[in-house]
C-alpha cells in the first residue's frame, strides 16, 4: 500500500548520521492502513509501553467507529435507518457534534452523513470492485440530501430527521486518533514522538536538537514530492486519489465523493494541509476534504473558508498549486518544480 507521506526512511537517515539517542519505532495496521509510531529519547521499555497504549487506543477507536462491520457506529446507523433514537457514548456524541460543526463550516463538502453513497460506490468494503453503481440510485441518494445537520443530539441520545443519513467517519477518525495518541503519550511523560496514520502525521516535541522531518508522497511516482519540518503540535495530512480507488478504462474513481453530485471527485490528484494547535490531528484529516472536493478552481476559497493558510493542491495534470505559507515550509524533491503560488 502506498502511503500519503513518507516517514521513517527520513528518520532512519537522521539516526544513521548521529550518535544522539535513538528513535524507537513500531508499525501496525489499523483503520485499514499502515500506522507508524516513533518515540525519541526514551529507554526502550518506556517507549514500548507508550506505543502499546497508543496502539490499543487505535484498535478501540477502529472497532467502535467501523462503518460497515458491527460497531457502536453501525448500531447508530441501523437506528437512524429505522427512525428511532439511539443512546451513544459521550465520546461519540462529541465527535458527531464536532463533525457537524466542520460540515457546516465547509458548506457540506465535508459530509460524513453520505455513508450510503460511499457504500453504493463500493468503498465500504475491505476489497472493492471496479463497478459503476446504477445512475438512478446515485441520483436518489443525492436527492435524499443527507446532512450532518439532520442529526438531533441531546446529551448522549442521537436521532436523525432524515433516515437516509448513514454516518461514515472515515475522514475524521484517523485525525481524532492522532489527538488521542498525543494525550496518552503526554500523560506518560513522553513528549517527543511522531505518529503517522496512513499519511496523517502529528509531531510532538522534536527529534533531538532538530524538528521532525517528513516527506509528502508524490501522487503518481514512488518517493517524495517534497519534504518539510514539523514542529511541536503540528500535523500534516493528505487526501489523495491514489490509495482507495479503481480504474475503468482510463478513468480513475476514488473514494473521495462529492456530496453534491454523488460521484467521486476527479481533476485532483492530492491535497495536503498543515495544521497547528488544539486538535491539529483532527483538523489534518477533515480539512483536506473540502479543498479536494472544491477542485483546482475552488480550493483556495475553500481553504480560506476553513481558515487554512498552509495548503497545497496537485491537479489532474500534475500542476502544483500552493499557498505562500506552505511554500515557505516545503523543500521540493525536484528542483525544477515551479508551483503556482497563491496568497
Amino acid at each position: 500500500m502506498r502511503l500519503h507521506l513518507l516517514l521513517f526512511p527520513l528518520i532512519l537517515l537522521l539516526a544513521a548520521c548521529s550518535r544522539e539517542p535513538q528513535t524507537y519505532q513500531q508499525q501496525g495496521y489499523v483503520f485499514g492502513t499502515l500506522v507508524e509510531i516513533g518515540i525519541y529519547g526514551e529507554d526502550e521499555a518506556r517507549a514500548k509501553q507508550g506505543v502499546a497504549s497508543v496502539m490499543r487506543e487505535f484498535q478501540r477507536l477502529h472497532d467502535e467507529l467501523h462503518a460497515w462491520k458491527p460497531s457502536e457506529l453501525s448500531e447508530l446507523n441501523a437506528a437512524i435507518a429505522q427512525g428511532r433514537p439511539k443512546t451513544v457514548t459521550p465520546e461519540l456524541a462529541e465527535m458527531l457534534q464536532d463533525a457537524t460543526r466542520v460540515s457546516v463550516q465547509s458548506e457540506g463538502l465535508f459530509n460524513p452523513a453520505i455513508g450510503r453513497l460511499i457504500q453504493a460506490w463500493g468503498f465500504q468494503a475491505d476489497d472493492f470492485k471496479a463497478v459503476l453503481p446504477d445512475e438512478r440510485k446515485i441520483a436518489a441518494l443525492v436527492e435524499a440530501n443527507p446532512q450532518m445537520t439532520d442529526l438531533v443530539i441531546n446529551a448522549s441520545e442521537v436521532k436523525s430527521k432524515n433516515r437516509s443519513v448513514k454516518i461514515d467517519l472515515g475522514g475524521y477518525a484517523k485525525g481524532y486518533a492522532l489527538d488521542r495518541a498525543a494525550e496518552l503519550l503526554h500523560k506518560r511523560g513522553i513528549h517527543n514522538a511522531l505518529i503517522n496514520i496512513g499519511g496523517n502525521i502529528l509531531a510532538l516535541g522534536q527529534h533531538g536538537k532538530r524538528p521532525w522531518r517528513v516527506g509528502i508522497q508524490h501522487p503518481r511516482k514512488s518517493g517524495a514530492l517534497a519534504a518539510l519540518e514539523l514542529h511541536d503540535g503540528e500535523a500534516i495530512g493528505t487526501s489523495g486519489d491514489y490509495q482507495r480507488y479503481f480504474m475503468l478504462g482510463n478513468v480513475r474513481f476514488c473514494h473521495l465523493i462529492n456530496p453534491r453530485s454523488g460521484y467521486p471527485m476527479q481533476g485532483v490528484q492530492a491535497v495536503t494541509v498543515l495544521t497547528h494547535g488544539l486538535h491539529a490531528g483532527t483538523l489534518s484529516d477533515v480539512d483536506s476534504k473540502p479543498l479536494f472536493i472544491s477542485g483546482a478552481s475552488g480550493w483556495r476559497e475553500a481553504a480560506a473558508q476553513m481558515n487554512l493558510f498552509e495548503a497545497m493542491l496537485v491537479d489532474a495534470q500534475g500542476n502544483i498549486h500552493i499557498t505562500e505559507g506552505l511554500q515557505k515550509r516545503l523543500e521540493f524533491t525536484d528542483r525544477n518544480v515551479h508551483p503556482d503560488v497563491v496568497p
